[in-house]
């Protein structure tokens, strides 16, 4: 009997499967730049945003309500010195270990967009399929991202985006409720009466010539008139509405005409064309109010259409992520509309753009964008973070040490987000820095650690609780000493388990094959439509413990 060979449908590239295994990086609040409600949850990181992500995943897998991004587009100018193959190949590496982390983060009734132009929509579909499923993707939605003007094609001049949108699970059981957009002034219009239940609803014409099969009906009127009309509702049905008040008879300036209720619901569901929120000249506008003719962002993405999204798939409260925040929309928008948000950037634009933006937005001085449809005053806050520095690196002698940068609550947190313990010191216990269960705990240290010290450990420690013991040195005969207590020694017992050293995943393609009579130069490029870039940050080094804020 033949055994059935299952293969999958996959998009292969130069690079894929030979993704490196990331540092798990500790983020550090610059206190300086943190702005607002010292309490807020809200970050704003700047750093790689693969590294970012991979710093997240610990602590945000499955809390994720709505992510959006904007990545780069992949125009050809970020690659002219690529042959095709190449270039996609780059590309695709950039995005395909993003959205593998992304898919993580995001909660069982999550959704992912993304923003992109006919360069890679579709190859970033296929991605997104193997990845989601294929039968989690939603649809596109078709963004007109100009109107008129133009004529930047031999063919036809392009004037949309496309929005990928991916549900973590597309089940009806995940998404009961139906996705509907608030109506807008018009249609508000249209709304009469409010019920007892506080439903909506508008008295709608019945009567109306050319319908399928229409039935005659006679309706006399106060005033003695017969209206006879033609009508898919019956004349019973007719006469008991309008004993039961479900059917109105109404006079206007052409005469009596007959309505039935409709009762609607809040909101619309959205079409996947969207042409009346804004293009890309109207969020230009927005930069240029906020920040002066001087200070531009390229293509930058008007306030409304984020907000047509998370209005779509959240609620107040809801967490939102943008992990290509450019000239930081997503963040104001979500911060405006009560979201939790997180956006991070690599780009100077996070302290040129983003940091002023976001402190306009909390201060209130923001008037533009969405916030008088809102109603936005101001108010909340957000916490400035930076990446910390790699835990490991080489001394003069090639030897791998622990990063000097790291203090030792820096080097604790550290080892607990390496170990997967949560970082959670405690204040009774010096030694219960974190905790992965309720019983198992991690205590990194810089000392010397002596049998005697293993033995005061293990007397503290109750029933049933074990301890990971993470040190640069310890004595002989502290290894199995105690069946609760483990001891390692760093950096050693890191070595081999992620790649350290390397502060920019910008483009990470090992090994390419070339030809050796082409000149084909690699070298810092540009990541987005032009010139929405992604430059190397050099890591600062940390602040003393009495300055430091906060790790995470």
């Amino acid at each position: 009997m033949s055994k059935k060979i299952l293969q999958k449908l996959e998009l292969t590239w130069i690079g894929k499967g030979n993704e490196p295994k990331l540092e798990p990086r500790i983020l550090i609040e610059d206190p300086n730049k943190s702005f607002g409600d010292p309490k807020s949850e809200n970050m704003l990181i700047h750093g790689d945003n693969l590294l970012a992500l991979k710093a997240l995943e610990e602590n945000y897998s499955g809390a994720v309500k709505c992510i959006y991004i904007d990545p780069p587009y992949n125009t050809g100018q970020a690659f002219k010195h690529y042959d095709d193959g190449l270039e996609h190949s780059l590309w695709l590496n950039l995005m395909y270990q993003r959205i593998n982390i992304l898919y993580k983060l995001l909660k069982k009734d999550g959704v992912l967009f993304i923003n992109l132009d006919e360069m890679e929509h579709a190859y970033c579909k296929v991605v997104c399929d193997e990845i989601f499923g294929r039968q989690n993707y939603i649809g596109d939605l078709i963004w007109q991202k100009r109107k008129g003007g133009g004529n930047d094609s031999r063919y036809f001049a392009i004037d949309h985006d496309y929005i990928l949108v991916y549900a973590k699970s597309k089940d009806k059981l995940v998404h009961k409720v139906k996705w509907r957009v608030s109506q807008n002034e018009e249609y508000l219009k249209r709304y009469k009466e409010i019920d007892d239940n506080g439903d909506r609803y508008y008295w709608d014409t019945i009567a109306r010539d050319g319908l399928q099969n229409p039935i005659p009906v006679s309706v006399v009127c106060p005033d003695g008139f017969i209206l006879t009309i033609n009508s898919q509702k019956a004349q019973d049905t007719i006469e008991k509405g309008l004993k039961d008040g479900t059917i109105r008879l109404i006079k206007g300036r052409n005469g009596w005409t007959l309505h039935h209720r409709v009762y609607m619901p809040e909101g619309q569901v959205l079409r996947s064309i969207l042409t009346e929120i804004g293009t890309n000249k109207t969020a230009g506008d927005e930069i240029k109010e906020l920040f002066g003719s001087d200070n531009t962002f390229d293509y930058p993405k008007p306030e409304s259409l984020i907000s047509k999204i998370l209005e779509l798939t959240t609620k107040k409260g809801d967490l939102v992520i943008d992990s290509f925040l450019g000239s930081g929309t997503t963040a104001a928008v979500a911060h405006k509309m009560k979201r939790k948000w997180i956006g991070i950037e690599l780009g100077e634009h996070a302290t040129t753009h983003c940091l002023p933006r976001m402190q306009q937005v909390v201060s209130g001085k923001d008037k533009g964008g969405i916030s008088e449809a809102v109603n936005w005053k101001g108010g909340g806050g957000f916490k400035f973070y930076t990446l910390a520095p790699s835990l490991v690196q080489k001394d003069k002698y090639g030897t791998e040490i622990i990063n000097p940068q790291y203090n030792a609550n820096m080097l604790a947190a550290a080892m607990a987000k390496q170990e997967g313990f949560r970082y959670l010191p405690d204040e009774n216990n010096y030694w219960k820095q974190g905790m992965s269960s309720e019983k198992d705990f991690i205590f990194t240290t810089t000392q010397f650690v002596t049998v005697a010290m293993l033995d005061k450990l293990t007397e503290e420690l109750k029933p049933g609780e074990s301890l990971l013991v993470c040190c640069k040195s310890f004595a002989k005969g502290c290894a199995n000493r105690h069946t609760n207590i483990t001891i390692k020694k760093i950096p050693q017992m890191l070595l081999g388990r992620c790649e350290f050293g390397k502060d920019d995943y910008s483009f990470n393609i090992v090994n390419l094959p070339h030809n050796d009579d082409t000149d084909i130069e690699i070298e810092d490029s540009e990541e987005s439509e032009a010139p929405k870039t992604e430059k190397k940050t050099k890591a600062k080094k940390q602040k003393d413990d009495d300055t430091q804020s906060s790790l995470f």
